[in-house]
């Protein structure tokens, strides 16, 4: 895992959800320049800069600095029961998942 990791996987969850730089720096407080920067690993993120994209990207800090693999979605607004709910349709799919591999 390097610095580099961190900009290409700020650019491409960038580009899935067909954002300029400018409309991301809009979204999460940054100008284009700092976007390019951080795309480019000129620069890097604070630690409130680099929480505040996860959040808004849905994945992990680590995630964001290549350290793993998985996404995040935030449930906490929803009741137990919709949280159950969603624990068992994801663990669904991924057993569909795996299934389709073997």
């Amino acid at each position: 895992m390097s610095y580099y990791d961190f900009g290409d996987i700020l650019k491409e969850l960038r580009k899935n959800r067909g954002l300029t730089q400018s409309e991301l720096g809009r979204h999460v407080g940054l100008s284009k320049a700092v976007v390019s920067k951080y795309e480019t690993g000129i620069g890097y993120p604070n630690f409130e800069t680099l929480i505040c994209l996860a959040r808004y990207f849905g994945v992990t800090t680590d995630y964001l600095l290549g350290a793993e693999s998985g996404k995040t979605v935030d449930i906490s607004d929803l009741t137990d029961s919709q949280a159950e709910v969603v624990h068992r349709t994801v663990t669904e799919f991924i057993k569909a998942n795996k299934k389709s591999y073997q």
